[in-house]
């Protein structure tokens, strides 16, 4: 029993093989994390810590350039699954959840635990989908409407996390 998808994926019914094989649609579906069959954009999410983890390596100034890079260029990389795949905001594309977790740890401190609650309440704003997360998503389309519901998650996370890393 495998925890992937082992079905065609979208309207285009895609293998998971073209989706690996594909460099754009590998970034999309999140390093292959967005094929798994249960809570992808949990796993998408999980993908983006060892990404975070590297990152914060770096000072500030470039943590927001790549961050920034990576937002940006989803907006291009999700634009294109979507017609790879003839569907919108397919679930297995998780590279929104990647730059989502991103800008939720933009500005705290590293830690695991600033880490851990990071991916909980990031995880919590991109599942519920607060106004305006949730007008948004239904609203805007493309690859900026894939993107941009999770770069409010990540910011609503974020501040959040901000203030509270003064207990941490």
């Amino acid at each position: 029993m495998s925890i992937f998808l082992n079905t065609r994926l979208g309207k285009n019914k895609l293998t998971p093989r073209q989706i690996l094989s594909d460099p754009i649609l590998f970034l999309a579906f999140g390093f292959g994390s967005g094929l798994a069959k249960k809570a992808p954009g949990t796993l998408g999410t999980l993908a983006a810590v060892p990404v975070y983890w590297l990152f914060a390596q770096t000072n500030l100034f470039v943590y927001s350039l790549l961050t920034l890079i990576v937002t940006v260029a989803g907006i291009w990389i999700c634009d294109i699954a979507a017609k790879k795949l003839d569907e919108h905001d397919f679930g297995g594309v998780v590279w929104d959840e990647i730059a989502g977790y991103l800008i939720t740890m933009w500005l705290v401190p590293f830690s695991w635990q600033a880490m851990l609650l990071g991916f909980v309440l990031f995880r919590f704003f991109d599942i519920l989908k607060p106004w305006p997360i949730k007008w948004i998503d239904r609203k805007v389309h493309g690859g900026l409407g894939i993107m941009l519901d999770d770069v409010l998650a990540g910011v609503f996370a974020g501040a959040l996390l901000l203030a509270a890393s003064d207990y941490f």
